[in-house]
């Protein structure tokens, strides 16, 4: 059974808004879709990060 986003936050004693829990399940959804089926990858071949950065309109 997969824990939806509401379960696992309230699990932690989080109580979102309902506005918010909504974009967060849309985001969730598409990095779990990013992320698609990881089974049978190298894992360095899937090991990623992204890093907000305030104000980061700028690039390295």
């Amino acid at each position: 059974m997969k824990l939806t986003v509401e379960q696992m936050l309230v699990s932690k004693g989080i109580t979102p808004k309902e506005g918010h829990l909504e974009i967060l399940e849309a985001r969730w959804k598409e990095m779990s879709e990013l992320r698609g089926d990881l089974d049978g990858i190298k894992i360095d071949d899937a090991d990623i990060a992204l890093k907000n950065i305030a104000g980061g309109d700028h690039h390295e």
